[in-house]
């Protein structure tokens, strides 16, 4: 019996071998009626994908920045000028105080007694002097009864009181402007800081310490620095105008105020070769505070029709720098270009692109010179904010 059943194992074997034989030839076959199929649907190499922007023709304005510190107007150190006792403050620390408001009453009653008492010593004078001119004119009638000494000395004594009395005017207007200064007024207009007294102490005019400190905010100044080669520009544009000066917050994304430059230092800080500029601002808003620290944009020109680009299109490279722009046939073109001057997100190109071009602001790193793109034209929510103060 185990013959039989070796032939019968034997038999199975060729069996299986056939039809695995047959059904790698079929697969073969199917394999190669497909394979035309499929090359001929593989796509061609993918477009990369790219962010694009228009070269434009405009106005450009060149500013120049700086850091600057912002300092009052005018700045006043509150002083008496009286001796005497504080009776009551009127102000609240960091109130915004007119000219003429009342700051500080001291006691008022010394010098309105010496005040009163001028007024009395004066109508005692104009008794004397109403006597006097009396009998002046009694010894003027008297004529050849009167001896002429009599009436020079009675017309000396009128003269004498008579000045008396200017004298005594002076007197009554020095106590009325000690009775004035007791009540000391704010000198300018301005924001006040804190009190350096109470009420209750007693203040002397020798002293130096003030009583509080006014700094005038409106208008308020900015102190900032240029380098000194950049004088011949700024004397220019001084010269041609106010140039427009925008003070921004110390990282520089937001505007606080617009004003103008109104002077230049007259001599250049030789340790550090910059020199000091002055601008004033409105300030109406009291978005600028004395010793703030902002930054600075001086406009010292406008370069009319220039060519500008965003600044992500300008690529820096070994060689200098260059741009990616995008041909009739969506294939992208390397550019070598100059740029020379950058501010809120721009630059201007003077050689190299053209206007109405496209020019790639983002993907250029997949993009050699012939790539096939697809562009997508960069939106203004995501272009970058533009400062410019206007």
């Amino acid at each position: 019996m185990s013959g039989p059943r070796t032939i019968r194992w034997a038999l199975l074997i060729v069996a299986i071998a056939a039809l695995g034989y047959f059904g790698w030839q079929r697969f073969q076959g199917e394999d190669h009626q497909a394979q035309p199929e499929t090359q001929k649907r593989a796509p061609a190499r993918a477009a990369v994908p790219v962010r694009t922007a228009m070269v434009e023709k405009a106005d450009f304005p060149v500013y120049l920045t700086g850091l600057g510190t912002v300092q009052g107007f005018n700045t006043v150190v509150v002083r008496t000028r009286v001796d005497g006792q504080i009776n009551r403050i009127a102000f609240q620390e960091g109130q915004f105080v007119k000219e003429g408001d009342t700051l500080v009453e001291i006691d008022p009653r010394p010098f309105q007694a010496a005040l009163d008492q001028a007024k009395a010593k004066k109508a005692q004078d104009e008794a004397n002097l109403a006597n006097a001119s009396l009998d002046l004119q009694r010894f003027t009638k008297l004529g050849e009864f009167a001896t002429r000494q009599q009436t020079d000395t009675q017309r000396s004594t009128v003269a004498q009181l008579t000045a008396q009395i200017q004298a005594d005017m002076a007197i009554i207007e020095n106590a009325q402007t000690q009775l004035d200064y007791a009540t000391v007024k704010a000198p300018i207009s301005g924001i006040v800081g804190l009190r350096q007294v109470d009420v209750g102490n007693i203040v002397n005019a020798a002293t130096q310490t003030g009583i509080v400190t006014i700094a005038q905010i409106e208008p308020i100044a900015v102190i900032f620095t240029a380098p000194e080669d950049q004088l011949p520009d700024i004397k220019a544009a001084l010269a041609a105008g106010s140039p427009k000066t925008i003070a921004l917050s110390t990282d520089g994304k937001r505007v606080l105020s617009t004003g103008t430059l109104s002077l230049i230092n007259n001599q250049v800080d030789t340790s550090s070769g910059t020199v000091r500029l002055k601008a004033v601002f409105d300030n109406k808003d009291h978005a600028l505070w004395p010793g703030q620290s902002v930054s600075t944009r001086l406009l010292i020109t406008t370069l009319k029709d220039a060519t500008v680009v965003p600044d992500d299109a300008v690529q820096h490279g070994p060689n200098g720098l260059y741009a990616y722009t995008v041909s009739k046939e969506n294939k992208a073109e390397f550019r070598k270009i100059r740029a020379t001057r950058s501010i809120d997100g721009r630059s201007v190109v003077d050689e190299g692109l053209a206007p109405g071009e496209q020019v790639i602001t983002a993907g250029q790193f997949k993009v050699q010179p012939g790539t096939l793109v697809t562009t997508a034209v960069a939106s203004s929510d995501q272009a970058q904010a533009k400062v410019t103060g206007e």
